[in-house]
């Protein structure tokens, strides 16, 4: 069995386009653009390069994008302000704080002092909250993503067994909680570092999720034939052949994986793509509340 490769660009382009469209529609009934802002704090490489590929995926959507840069030694009280300041914005629709900040010790209180209608990322207590009720709610963008994949790639998901490997607050826990709310209807068991005979949950799952944050952390041995797989992982493990001493691998073996499973998302291009995506689909949804349905 060689796996279905599932293509996160393909779908994630869809959903941009559906977005634009949607952009569209929005400036011709009431000339309103949706409107996002990210806070970038210090001149972390990677954060960089994540708020540079937002900026470009607002423009080609359509969506006035405005980023504020603060210096590593900003405040708490300075960022604080920032945030309150793009609260009352009117030309805002979404705040994105891009993590990590220089000092993680502050991170909860940034995040708490969006204004939950703006929090596009999902993270704000209240929409965390909402989410577990099964209220309407801003989702976190990459949990959001995988359930997307797994619908669009026409995955059955009511009544089948996923384990996701991983409980971060970013992604394990909310996903966990997404396929097992009603419609979605998926039986759900959640693993983690602490997890004794991490196999045994695997080896019965039609879907694994893992998102651990470390290479070969799901073999090939560890997935039972036919079953689909979606790797979240981002990893750096060095490449002499590449120019830059490195490549991007995900949390699974791909290439023992794919050789039992029945579909796999690739690293890179698997989920990626589906979080900038979703945070565009946010980002409209919040322009549609807060400005009206017909915005």
């Amino acid at each position: 069995m060689v796996a279905r490769i599932l293509d996160g660009k393909s779908i994630a382009a869809d959903l941009r386009a559906e977005v634009a469209a949607a952009v569209a529609e929005m400036k011709a009934a009431s000339g309103a653009v949706p409107g996002l802002a990210v806070v970038l704090v210090g001149d972390d490489p990677a954060s960089r390069s994540y708020v540079t590929g937002k900026e470009k995926a607002c423009a080609a959507a359509g969506i006035y994008s405005r980023e504020i840069a603060l210096p590593a030694t900003a405040t708490r009280a300075e960022i604080l302000a920032i945030v309150r300041a793009l609260n009352a914005d009117d030309a805002i629709d979404g705040i994105l704080v891009q993590l990590p900040l220089p000092d993680s010790s502050i991170e909860r209180d940034v995040i708490e002092a969006i204004d939950p209608a703006k929090d596009v990322d999902g993270f704000h207590p209240t929409n965390v909250g909402r989410m577990v009720l099964g209220l309407p709610s801003f989702v976190p963008c990459t949990p959001a993503g995988v359930v997307e994949i797994l619908r669009r790639s026409g995955t059955p998901l009511a009544g089948a067994t996923v384990v996701v490997i991983g409980r971060s607050q970013i992604v394990g826990r909310p996903l966990s909680i997404l396929l097992s709310q009603k419609g979605v209807d998926a039986t759900v068991t959640l693993c983690h570092t602490r997890t004794k005979d991490l196999a045994h949950f695997t080896r019965e799952a039609d879907v694994v999720v893992v998102a651990a944050g470390r290479p070969h952390t799901l073999t090939g041995d560890m997935v039972k034939p036919g079953a689909v797989v979606i790797d979240v992982g981002v990893n750096r493990v060095p490449d002499a052949s590449k120019a830059s001493g490195y490549r991007l691998v995900g949390d699974a073996d791909f290439a023992d994986v794919a050789e039992k499973a029945a579909a796999i998302t690739p690293v890179p291009g698997g989920v990626g793509p589906m979080t900038i995506a979703m945070l565009l689909r946010n980002v409209v949804e919040a322009a549609r509340r807060r400005r009206g349905a017909g915005a």
